[in-house]
Formats: C-alpha cells, structure tokens, sequence
C-alpha cells in the first residue's frame, strides 16, 4: 500500500511506489485542472489526495503552494490478486474483497480531503470495487471538496493504458504511461451523476481526445 503524507518542508514519503513509469511525458490540455487550479492558488492549507503512481513533481507543486498531499495507487494495489476471492458459481467471475481493501487502504480512511485528484482510475478498478470507493470518497470529504475525475470514450486507443498524471503550473497536464492495464468499462454522462449522486455537482469539460473530464464538487 502507498500510505505516504508529504508536507511542506517535511522529511519525505514514508514509502515510495513500486509503480514503474515507462515511455515519455505527453503534454495534453486539461481544462479541469486549469479550474482546480485556480483554487489551489489562492487557497493555503488544503489537504490534498492525489491518486496514482508516486509523482515527486506533483508532491513538489502541491507541498511549494503550501498544501499537505497523501498519495495512494489505488489500481496497482487492487491489481496484485491479493484482494480476488473465488467465484461464487463453477464458470463465474472473480469476486473482489472490497471491505479488506477499504480497511487496508488507510490513506482512505480517519482523514478529510478538500482536493481529491482522482484522475482515471475508475476506468481500471475492478467493478465490484467502484462504488464502495466513491462512496469512500464521500465519506472522506466535506461539502466544497472537488475531485477531478478523467474518463475514457474508447476502450483502445493511444493512452488507454493506465497512465500517471502529473500536474504543471498551467492548462496542461502530463501523461506518462505506467502498467498496461485494460480500460475495464465506459461511463456515459448519466451513468457518471449516478454514480456521484451524493455529491452536490458534476461540470463535465468537453475534450477533441478520447478522454473527458469531470470535476465534481461534494
């Protein structure tokens, strides 16, 4: 588990991500980040989940604009089998032990989050595992928290691989393939407000790629 709280002028991770990172930095536009921030900019002190392979540019941005940032990689620990339990029919899918995952997950549990930077890793979770874990997230925000979510429009493509996303001081954003995980399914925009239905909003940002994106505020 990535269980890691960097603060500004703290000694570093507890523990660094096994995670490999492969291939170059590809620029992309991200009109929600360029939302978000604008928030973490004229805000201090927000605390700030960032999920995915560790990124030392990101801890560094967030930590020099005064923000305190946890990072967990949510689909590399689900990958590891270590949560697969056996089909309830000869012949059936796999089942997902989502309670010992949450449990496990501590990074997702006893703190509160104003920034989550979910990125698109519901597009790579297995499905039993989707909503408890925005149901986590409800749980571990409060009203005016945002998290950013990316989802995918084609289950093939250029960047259909799982990626780490890491953050600049711009609109851009930069896509850096990791483990070659498989897109598992597609959201439609009804489908992504159903799923946060708890939250208070959803702005969906219109892309020219085969990613969209979606900041949804608790």
């Amino acid at each position: 588990m990535i269980r890691s709280l960097f603060k500004r002028g703290g000694s570093g991770p507890e523990r660094t991500s096994p995670t490999s990172l492969t291939g170059p930095r590809v620029p992309r536009h991200s009109s929600s980040w360029k939302a978000l921030l604008q928030r973490l900019k004229a805000e201090e002190g927000l605390r700030v989940m960032d999920i995915g392979p560790t990124s030392p540019r990101n801890i560094n941005m967030l930590t020099g604009m005064g923000h305190s940032v946890y990072m967990a990689d949510l689909v590399t620990d689900a990958m590891t089998g270590n949560y697969e339990l056996p089909p309830e029919e000869p012949g059936g899918a796999a089942g997902f032990d989502v309670p010992r995952f949450l449990e496990e997950e501590s990074s997702l549990r006893g703190r509160v989050f104003d920034v989550v930077l979910l990125w698109a890793v519901l597009d790579y979770l297995p499905e039993p595992l989707v909503a408890p874990l925005v149901e986590r997230l409800y749980e571990v925000t409060e009203p005016g928290s945002q998290v950013l979510v990316i989802f995918h429009s084609k289950k093939e493509g250029p960047f259909t691989s799982y990626c780490r996303y890491h953050i600049t001081d711009s609109e851009m954003v930069e896509m850096q393939e990791s483990e070659p995980y498989p897109v598992l399914r597609l959201y439609t925009n009804r489908g992504i407000e159903r799923l946060f239905s708890k939250f208070s909003s959803c702005r969906f940002f219109l892309a020219k790629d085969d990613l969209y994106e979606v900041l949804i505020t608790r």
